[in-house]
This record gives structure tokens, sequence and C-alpha cells, in this order.
């Protein structure tokens, strides 16, 4: 979690350079962080649905919509 201690206006900049540098290069990120996720294009996660139970889950933005799969 590299942008954890970001204030906003340097959250701001590191999102930026991100999605100018991802036309060249692709990026893994593990964060908690809602606006760094919020620039993503797809998000893959953890959730657990009952106790005892993991599912993989992955989020593709698409338009501003999601396409949720369950993996």
């Amino acid at each position: 979690e590299v942008e954890s201690a970001l204030d906003d206006a340097n959250l701001t900049r590191f999102t930026r350079f991100l999605q100018q540098t991802s036309a060249d290069a692709q990026f893994v990120l593990i964060t908690h962080r809602k606006r760094t996720m919020e620039g993503a294009d797809i998000l893959y996660g953890v959730t657990m649905p009952e106790p005892g139970v993991s599912k993989l889950v992955s989020l593709k933005m698409e338009n501003n919509q999601i396409a949720r799969e369950i993996i």
C-alpha cells in the first residue's frame, strides 16, 4: 500500500501518474483506499459471504458500469 500515507493532493498526483503510465505498463496495487480503486480498470478481491467461506471476485469497469464475475 504505497499510497496509504499520501495526502489528498499527492494521492491525486499518484493516481494521475498511474493512469498516464498504464498505456505502456501494467500495475498491480494492493490498497484499501477508495480513491485509488476508482481509477482501476479491473479490481480483484476476496469476499466472505458466510463464515469460513472465501470467494474470489473480479470487477471489470466498462464505460462506468461494473461487470461482476465470481471466480
